[in-house]
């Protein structure tokens, strides 16, 4: 078993030990927490994809930068 597995079972087990309404929201938040990184993974996938298909374009990343800032207010 890994590591992570481990540490996985181990919050499952002290988890367990809580009221029934607080297991719930914790999977729920797991839940949440695992689609997310699943829809990362995808969407990864897909731009390793394009790149290896040739599809890739040079990114200035100073403008990259600029407009990213520009469109969350800072400066």
């Amino acid at each position: 078993m890994t590591v992570m597995a481990k540490t996985l079972e181990r919050a499952i087990d002290e988890a367990t030990a809580l009221p029934e309404a607080d297991q719930e929201k914790i999977g729920r938040q797991l839940l949440a927490h695992v689609e997310k990184l699943q829809k990362l993974r995808r969407e990864i996938d897909k731009g390793l994809q394009s790149l290896d298909a040739g599809q890739g374009r040079r990114l200035d990343i100073e403008d990259f930068l600029k407009i990213q800032n520009a469109r969350h207010g800072r400066s």
